[in-house]
């Protein structure tokens, strides 16, 4: 299993962990700040050892890193690992944007189907299984969004179940989420949202998240 540092503190840079598991140009470490793909949320991009990481992915309740090149690393030896924090801080931030956004829209319409989502460090989206054009509700959730924000209320991320990995993030009187991605501390963190709807089929809606 890899220790999940990433949870402890997101806002680390750089760890030094050591080399658990080492084939070809694949490795595993011991614990880890660097996140793999998962919800929806894209990878970190960095290093380990000097090496670019070109992939990382769950295998189990471990990870497993790709790197660009096969290195001269050995099972137990120390490395260095650095993630790009500009690109972190995006994924956190839009994560979140898209987190609060899927809440109002459930609150707004009970029987909303998500179908998808993807955050990636420029916007995140979500789609849906919806009949109707939700342009007439995006004006009032982006405003309810903005206010949740402007509230600059504390992020609550913990495990539900340790064991098993389950983790939510929580704001009082707003939510309490299943999530096991990274969060910021502050709903002020998001900034400004802007939402943009897109149609992508008949019966499905999308809605684009940006922040500045």
């Amino acid at each position: 299993m890899t220790i999940k540092q990433f949870w402890v503190d997101p806002y680390q840079t750089e760890l030094m962990t050591s080399i658990t598991y080492i084939e070809q140009n694949q490795v595993m470490l011991a614990e880890t700040i660097f996140y793999a793909e998962s919800g929806g949320q894209e990878s970190d991009s960095g290093s380990i050892g000097g090496v670019d990481v070109v992939k990382a992915e769950k295998v189990g309740r471990s990870i497993l890193y790709t790197l660009a090149t096969q290195p001269d690393f050995c099972v137990g030896q120390a490395v260095l690992v650095k993630i790009d924090w500009p690109r972190r801080y995006s994924l956190m931030r839009l994560h979140f944007a898209a987190e609060v956004v899927l809440e109002l829209f459930y609150k707004s319409l009970p029987t909303l189907e998500k179908m998808g989502a993807h955050i990636s460090e420029n916007k995140s989206r979500i789609d849906f299984e919806w009949p109707e054009s939700i342009s007439p509700l995006l004006a009032d959730i982006q405003a309810r969004a903005q206010s949740l924000i402007d509230a600059d209320l504390p992020i609550e991320k913990d495990f539900s179940d340790q064991p098993e990995e389950r983790r939510y993030w929580k704001v009082d009187g707003f939510a309490q989420v299943p999530c096991g991605g990274t969060h910021v501390k502050s709903t002020a963190e998001l900034g400004v949202i802007k939402l943009k709807r897109k149609n992508v089929g008949k019966g499905k809606e999308r809605v684009e998240i940006y922040l500045s």
